[in-house]
């Protein structure tokens, strides 16, 4: 099995050259007092040593061995006791946590390159750590100064970790139906009596407590979604800083699963827990979607690692393997067979995966920069601005990513033939693992639907015109340049071009057919991906213009390869979005006309 290696070079020219953050990161004074460009090198390249050197030999043991329960007890595979004490001790679980509780406070554009370097490594370790990190950003933005004070110093250490509890057995994506109760207590605190399911990290020996945000009502509650509020309850109860006794809280049994095995997925009893709120009452959900939506962007990043990987075992084995002769100038008449990579199918899996890889990691960075606007950027119209896109693109990237993650591990797998179906070459180990992340924190069908409904029919495409808008002055900018007589270029911002447009048409009907639910529904997920295929073009662009710009100063072969990458893209991959188009436009007649009772 190939080793994981941190794509360094790609990362570091995407920070550097593409989003220019030597230049953002100075415009926002909160940023330019903690990190530059050698900053953010040197962090990341010890990142791609801790990912490479300790995370990543763990991966096929721990998914060998896998999480066990016993009684109540969870127990996770030999070695990953070790190595979450190494990455604690290496400040990475505050990597981005707010610097005024032990946070380092850097910017999430390297928590995502971070982030992907750790999925590649390995999805059920990284899980551990991203849903700490998620929790911190719920305490952070929701929780008062005293549970703060309280909890995040802890969480940042890696001293303790946390659980995101919304799932029950009963409700899944309609978190209005939850029938966990919190009974308010004369001391200000909640008894939290209730049982939730699917709960990654519910239950592990990697931390001395581990720290549970649950979503309960009162009883007098109004119903549904808008009587939730959120609740911060430890497994071992804190007293002035100090661990005292067991709060009622248990493990029920682990979920025994096709992947991520390493990972325990818990289901959580709450018998009277002793529990906070965090927020205010009855706003718990909005509070817990601060949770959530970083756990969806965290989730994007795990299909991006995992493609990583498959492609990078894909590549070496496509390099060695010998089978037949190829044909025209890559064969090698010396040779009675050639390495498959000569070979066109298996190039255009290569390929594929390659694009999916490098065109969503840049996109994925453009997202964080939003982030990063929206959280340090002292100007009110730039934040209000770069949430908008966040909150747009964030269904798009949990979903797209996900689906092509998948899709570029199977590829890798199939490179292998035969042997992508053996245990040892890992590849089918990604497969397995990458799956799940199309169905956690809302399945891509759900976020399809939140992005068509809540992002842009709800709103008339008001934040959608934020992202087309930019796309086009973006496109009228480079006709304007210094490039523009570049035909490479020319015909990659053409295609852009027509792809924004072909966007823009799919949204003026997507509003126009607005108040028919079917429509909404059946054309969720094609729109997405209509979207997904035309904001990943934006990223090639920008890519292959800044490509074209550094190989004035440099003959480095890497840059030559990113133009031979993002060709295909626009070639073989872009192509896609117009097969989304026309489902689109056939409506949904044929979807709906057959009746329930014939399924």
């Amino acid at each position: 099995m190939a080793e994981y290696k941190a794509p360094l070079e790609d990362m570091n020219f995407l920070l550097t050259n593409v989003f220019d953050v030597e230049q953002l990161w100075q415009s926002i004074p909160a940023l330019a007092e903690s990190v530059d460009v050698d900053t953010a090198q040197a962090i990341l390249e010890e990142g791609g040593k801790l990912a490479s050197s300790l995370i990543a030999p763990l991966n096929r043991s721990g998914d060998e061995e896998g999480a066990e329960w016993n009684d109540g007890v969870v127990t996770t595979p030999t070695g990953f006791k070790e190595a979450y004490a190494t990455f604690a001790e290496g400040g990475w679980g505050g990597l981005c946590g707010d610097a005024n509780y032990g946070g380092m406070g850097m910017p999430k554009m390297l928590g995502v390159l971070f982030d992907e370097m750790m999925y590649g490594a390995n999805s059920s370790f990284t899980l551990y750590p991203t849903l700490t990190a998620g929790a911190c950003l719920a305490l952070s933005a929701h929780g008062s100064e005293e549970l703060k004070e309280a909890y995040l110093p802890n969480l940042y250490s890696g001293q303790w970790s946390a659980s995101m509890c919304l799932t029950e057995p009963h409700s899944g994506t309609d978190l209005g139906l939850i029938k966990t109760k919190a009974i308010p207590q004369d001391d200000g605190s909640y008894e939290v009596t209730g049982t939730k399911i699917f709960i990654t990290g519910g239950e592990h020996d990697l931390t001395e407590n581990i720290i549970h945000l649950v979503l309960a009502k009162l009883p007098d509650a109004p119903e549904g979604a808008r009587g939730i509020s959120l609740f911060l309850v430890p497994k071992i109860n804190v007293e002035d800083g100090e661990l005292t006794q067991a709060n009622r809280v248990s493990c029920g049994s682990i979920e025994h699963k096709m992947g991520i095995k390493a990972s325990a997925t818990c289901v959580m009893n709450f018998d009277g827990a002793r529990g906070y709120l965090v927020g205010e009452l009855n706003k718990g959900l909005a509070a817990m979607f601060t949770m959530m939506n970083y756990e969806r962007l965290s989730i994007g990043i795990q299909g991006i690692g995992c493609g990583e990987m498959a492609y990078q075992g894909a590549a070496e084995y496509a390099k060695d393997r010998l089978q037949s002769k190829g044909v025209g100038e890559l064969r090698d008449l010396s040779k009675a067979a050639d390495p498959i990579v000569v070979h066109g199918d298996v190039r255009r899996m290569l390929l594929t995966a390659r694009a999916n890889n490098e065109g969503s990691r840049a996109l994925a960075l453009y997202i964080a920069k939003q982030l990063d606007i929206a959280k340090f950027s002292e100007n009110a119209d730039d934040k209000a601005r770069a949430t908008r896109l966040v909150a747009l693109l964030t269904p798009v990237a949990k979903a797209f990513f996900t689906d092509l993650g998948l899709d570029s591990t199977i590829a890798g797998q199939q490179v292998f033939g035969g042997h992508g179906y053996i245990r040892e070459w890992g590849m089918e180990q990604l497969v397995r693992d990458v799956r799940i992340a199309q169905i956690y924190e809302g399945t891509n069908g759900i976020q399809a639907l939140d992005l068509i409904g809540r992002k842009v029919a709800a709103n008339g495409g008001a934040d959608y015109q934020l992202f087309s808008e930019e796309v086009k002055a973006y496109i009228s900018q480079y006709r304007l340049g210094a490039h523009a007589g570049n035909q490479r270029l020319n015909a990659m911002f053409n295609s852009l071009e027509q792809a924004v447009t072909t966007l823009d048409e799919l949204t003026a009907i997507v509003l126009e057919r607005a108040s028919d639910g079917n429509e909404l529904n059946g054309n969720a997920v094609d729109y997405l991906n209509a979207f997904g295929y035309a904001a990943t073009a934006y990223m090639w662009c920008m890519i292959s213009l800044n490509v074209v710009v550094a190989q004035s100063d440099s003959d480095n072969p890497y840059l030559e390869n990113k133009l031979f990458v993002a060709e295909f893209f626009f070639a073989r991959l872009l192509t896609k979005q117009l097969s989304c188009a026309a489902s689109i436009k056939a409506g949904v007649s044929s979807l709906m006309a057959m009746p329930n009772d014939m399924f």
